[in-house]
């Protein structure tokens, strides 16, 4: 086994929740007095971000209490929804059961916050497959700084050769990078393969049925 364990990213990587996204991003933006509204493919790029980065990607506003404000808004709305309806990504429970069930360690190091995540991960039933959950709100920056990692290997006990971390975007390519971790692009978000030769990656996998696929016919774990 060259893998003793698998981080994931979240969003694109093994869920989708793009209708409360789309739903939490307008509704800020509409209440904040914003008469231009992003189109669903605008708020999608975001994905990935931190919400603050991704408001100011959408806006260019770089004011920290409006800011605030947008994440305020935008939670009250987003987070009952993301809980009640985000999907996971076709595959996703049958690789976590099967990676459990070889003994891989399985973990979450994502940019939505981690008490969100474990309640997502709690309604849709595999919240106890993983080891670890972090989000930024338990790290001192966010991806790609590799504090979210750093801080999982810790807990795991693994050192950064035993450890594969798979998501959707560059920013996790970077995350990656900077820690010292092999990484897996999953192809289920909006950035394009070629997107990722640039940074080093052991595999590109279209879905996590491929993903699942790849690693046993490797022998990876």
């Amino acid at each position: 086994m060259k893998y003793r364990g698998i981080f994931f990213d979240f969003d694109y990587t093994l869920g989708d929740a793009t209708e409360a996204i789309v739903t939490g991003f307008l509704y800020g933006l509409h209440t904040m007095g914003y008469q231009t509204m992003p189109t669903r493919a605008e708020i999608r790029d975001t994905v990935g971000l931190v919400l603050r980065d991704g408001f100011t990607q959408l806006t260019g506003e770089r004011d920290e209490a409006k800011r605030d404000r947008f994440v305020q808004l935008y939670r009250s709305v987003c987070t009952p929804v993301q809980i009640a309806t985000t999907k996971l990504c076709d595959g996703c429970e049958d690789l976590l059961a099967r990676l459990r069930a070889q003994g891989v360690r399985l973990a979450l190091v994502s940019s939505k916050p981690s008490y969100i995540l474990s309640e997502i991960l709690k309604a849709r039933g595999v919240y106890d497959r993983f080891d670890s959950i972090i989000g930024p709100d338990q790290v001192p920056r966010p991806k790609p700084d590799p504090a979210g990692i750093l801080r999982t290997l810790e807990a795991t006990g693994l050192a950064p050769e035993e450890v594969l971390y798979c998501g959707d975007t560059v920013i996790d390519a970077q995350a990656g990078q900077n820690a010292g971790v092999d990484f897996c692009a999953v192809l289920n978000g909006v950035t394009p393969a070629p997107a990722f030769d640039p940074y080093p990656h052991v595999h590109i996998a279209p879905d996590l049925p491929e993903l699942q696929s790849w690693l046993w016919k490797e022998g990876l774990v």
